[in-house]
């Protein structure tokens, strides 16, 4: 069964165009011109029901904007798209029912009130028995954990706090679809993780279908099956997250802090890692994952000096996707794509 299908889909959007000055200010006031812009660009995307889909690009890659017409929210130019057998702007009312969203930036709970009362309106919103609502809330508390936070003002809640109950109230009404859309987004690694086991843990027991975007490569890795790349509105990429893991994303950074005891030792050296960069007490390392791992790095580190503080960074999104890039542009990049 299918969750989501796109045909050609493609946003245009009509641009003003601003010229300097006083005089080309008021030219453009009076006698605007006009340019367009490709948004998105032909996209021919299948998901099927279950699946966890990661959405990846750049800024202004046309991420949003897609999700944008995948729920309704904008009209394309031209194509087609069926959401769990919805034209989603034909049909964005039937089909709302059936889908959740959760924006990282932008909340749908009630920032002067505690989240159960947007646990209760959004239970009439979508018009669910008594009973059945309550059950669901009750069920959602207990597994993410939400007793203390219940009866709480949002405004006086943390990130992740509320992070935690937005996508609790998210699943309320059971969707079939998740879009998510920078869920972790300025959280810190505990509550990320969390947040993380619950999605997964939605997926696997309710067949939830995942499609996020994110910037974190810790949430795609941990999230999702399948990875989609557009770049410049149009797809890049369409590959296994195992596949982009083993030809991509292999490499972790490792930033150290060492003990003033051992501050004039020689740079330790490793098999598989190299230094980036050393200034003072801080050292970082890059670990090639092809040829070694973390734990291996750690422990042989651990025998040559010691240490106050260890972490353990992802590379950026950006970098991932400008190396998928060039790897496409030297025509190196097609064995990746399924």
């Amino acid at each position: 069964m299918l969750a989501l299908q796109t045909r050609g889909l493609s946003k245009t959007f009509k641009v003003k165009q601003k010229e300097a000055g006083l005089t080309g200010s008021l030219k453009s006031l009076l006698r605007p011109k006009w340019e367009e812009k490709q948004a998105v660009d032909g996209i021919d995307l299948v998901v099927q029901a279950g699946e966890t889909v990661a959405f990846l690009g750049p800024n202004g890659a046309g991420k949003s904007t897609t999700i944008k017409m995948l729920t309704g929210i904008l009209h394309p130019t031209s194509g087609s798209a069926e959401v769990l057998g919805f034209t989603p702007w034909s049909d964005r009312t039937r089909l709302s029912y059936r889908i959740g969203a959760v924006f990282g930036q932008k909340s749908q709970l009630w920032y002067h009130l505690p989240p159960i009362d947007t646990f209760d309106l959004i239970s009439r919103v979508y018009e669910l028995k008594r009973n059945d609502y309550l059950a669901r809330r009750d069920e959602l508390i207990e597994r993410f954990e939400l007793g203390p936070y219940l009866h709480t003002p949002v405004r006086k809640l943390s990130l992740g706090e509320r992070m935690r109950c937005e996508i609790a109230v998210s699943f309320l009404h059971r969707p079939e679809l998740l879009f998510l859309d920078e869920p972790t987004i300025g959280l810190d690694v505990v509550v990320k993780q969390r947040i993380r086991d619950l999605i997964r843990e939605c997926n696997k027991e309710e067949g939830t279908t995942v499609f996020l975007t994110s910037h974190d490569a810790g949430d795609v890795e941990e999230l999702c099956a399948r990875a989609v790349v557009i770049h410049h509105g149009g797809i890049l990429l369409d590959a296994p997250v195992e596949k982009l893991r083993r030809d991509v994303m292999n490499r972790k950074t490792i930033v150290l802090t060492l003990s003033v005891t051992h501050m004039e030792n020689t740079i330790p050296e490793v098999d598989g890692a190299s230094v980036i960069s050393s200034e003072g007490r801080r050292l970082k390392l890059t670990v090639d994952l092809r040829k070694t791992d973390i734990e291996t790095v750690l422990s042989a580190l651990l025998t040559q000096v010691r240490l106050d503080d260890v972490t353990i960074e992802d590379p950026p999104m950006e970098e991932i996707i400008k190396h998928i890039y060039g790897m496409s542009a030297a025509g190196t990049g097609g064995e990746l794509i399924q």
